[in-house]
């Protein structure tokens, strides 16, 4: 049965009683899809779902959750707790969680913002609350606080396989479980060896008691996702263009379809950016600028070569930059590859805070060398307020980086080696920079975003591994746009020195030479 969109919003709901009786559906509203039903269904101390991306699950999980908090205690009601990966799943969660109270007429309270106080590391964490009149309510917080114990409730557990110590957190929610709680564990995959599949094992192989649960992304489509996306969008449905839709999914996530979609955990130590993460982070309309040469092109003579290379600048390049604002501070961060790989640039802007952006992305493919120092000075000559840039300068990426640093300055270039140490101490600060906010906009580009997704814990450090990727037209890449991502942000915190001057009057001791020339002792110069 297909439900009208008002019916979507203003569904009539038994009691929790009567939707979920003894671990079995009943009466459950057509607004769930079958696997959503499955899920809610599911009443056990610990669940845990592995499930792929973009299947709604949270959003069922939120219905039960505001019916377990809007509960008497004799019909089974209790406090919620939803801890999620970042702030932004957070505020979505409370917010389907007030529009879910909504559609069940209960009396809630508006959504209100407080402060958690984390004893263990001894810092405050926002929340988002919803109280009922039941006395109970649901608390949505934006990280992982260890004093869980002594709380009493439901603890639910977001995109799990992604928190930073899950294990912990899983002992101090576990704790609520003593007193008749429960604790539901959602998430896609993050490799093999995560805690949250080592959990799913445990749970498999009997060592651990807990309900596992699974859904992926063709089960979910089985059971009517695509149907949903054609209500929501008033669009009638058809069975060749729901096919299509699929595959076209699978081609976005490419080689992380098998991990995103399929519910297959990755082999190694697990991608070190989420796709949640670089969804949130990325937008679309951010260009990505691609020039690619045949085989052969370089032996075409090179006052030819560099002609079109410029018309190419003037033509895609030159646009964009004269958009970029005038007050901003620039940076850049190269990759370089000659063949096989990209050479990929990205300029970071940084405005009135500190918050950075990329206007737009370059990746060059089979570009002679004297053309990528071309097309990258034509680039860093128009960006507005230079500051620093950072040059992978590995093999044959040295000479372009030694060219750039004696064009703009060896205190402004950073020629870097990318070493293990180096992956070492400016990942996690990159990976940071993406959980607060600080770097936003990126290219909602599926392979700049499989880039980005390609690094992994190798030895215990995020970096690109040996193997690498395909793009849409099965050309490979490694990781090159998510290297030069890392290089701009690096080239972002770099000190350096800039210097401005400006005119004095002369004093009494102050003269000229005949030339007019002033002459004066005082540094009239400053660093800014």
């Amino acid at each position: 049965m297909k439900l009208a969109p008002q019916q979507i919003h203003e569904p009539q709901l038994s009691p929790l009683a009567d939707i979920i009786s003894v671990g079995q559906v009943v009466n459950v509203p057509e607004v769930f899809l079958g696997y959503q039903q499955r899920w809610v269904g599911i009443r056990a101390p610990l669940k845990v779902g592995e499930k792929s991306r973009r299947i709604g699950l949270t959003w069922a999980e939120a219905a039960d959750n505001v019916l377990v908090a809007a509960s008497s205690t004799q019909a089974g009601g209790m406090n919620v707790y939803y801890l999620g990966y970042n702030q932004g799943m957070t505020v979505e969660y409370i917010q389907a969680c007030a529009m879910w109270a909504r559609a069940f007429n209960y009396a809630a309270g508006e959504i209100e913002e407080g402060i958690w106080h984390d004893q263990d590391v001894d810092k405050h964490i926002k929340t988002y609350t919803i109280t009922f009149p039941s006395g109970y309510r649901i608390v949505a917080l934006t990280s992982r606080p260890s004093n869980l114990r002594g709380r009493q409730g439901v603890v639910v557990i977001d995109e799990a396989a992604f928190h930073s110590d899950l294990a912990e957190l899983l002992k101090a929610a576990l704790a609520l479980l003593i007193w008749g709680g429960e604790v539901h564990v959602i998430s896609t995959h993050n490799g093999t060896d995560n805690p949250f599949n080592e959990l799913i094992e445990e749970i498999r192989a009997g060592k651990r008691k807990g309900k596992l649960f699974r859904c992926t992304f063709k089960e979910a489509v089985a059971d009517g996702l695509y149907r949903r996306v054609c209500l929501r969008k008033g669009i009638a449905w058809d069975e060749t263009e729901e096919q299509e839709w699929v595959q076209d999914v699978y081609d976005y996530y490419s080689d992380a379809a098998e991990e995103e979609l399929d519910c297959v955990p990755s082999q190694g130590g697990g991608t070190y950016l989420s796709l949640a993460l670089l969804e949130q982070r990325s937008r679309a309309g951010v260009p990505v600028l691609r020039l690619a040469y045949p085989v052969g092109y370089e032996v075409i003579a090179e006052p030819l070569r560099l002609a079109d290379s410029l018309g190419w600048c003037e033509r895609e390049l030159a646009p964009l930059l004269a958009q970029l604002p005038a007050g901003a501070w620039s940076f850049y961060g190269m990759d370089f590859a000659r063949s096989g790989d990209l050479s990929v640039i990205v300029p970071l802007l940084q405005e009135q805070d500190s918050r950075k952006r990329p206007p737009f992305l370059v990746e060059l493919r089979n570009v002679p060398f004297k053309q990528q120092e071309q097309i990258l000075f034509y680039l860093v000559d128009r960006l507005p307020n230079f500051m620093a840039g950072a040059n992978d300068a590995r093999g044959n990426g040295q000479a372009l980086a030694e060219a750039a640093a004696v064009k703009y300055g060896h205190n402004r270039i950073s020629q870097v080696m990318l070493t293990e140490g180096w992956y070492r101490d400016n990942m996690p600060g990159f990976k940071a920079d993406l959980e607060d906010g600080t770097l936003y906009d990126l290219p909602a580009d599926r392979d700049v975003i499989a880039d980005l997704r390609a690094f992994r814990m190798v030895k215990g450090v995020a970096r690109i591994p040996e193997t690498r990727t395909s793009e849409k037209g099965g050309a490979k890449r490694h990781g090159d746009a998510g290297i030069a991502a890392v290089l701009a942000r690096f080239a972002s915190r770099m000190e350096i020195e800039q210097y401005g001057y400006e005119a004095v009057r002369p004093s009494n001791n102050d003269s000229f030479d005949e030339d007019d020339t002033f002459r004066s002792g005082r540094n009239v110069g400053g660093v800014w």
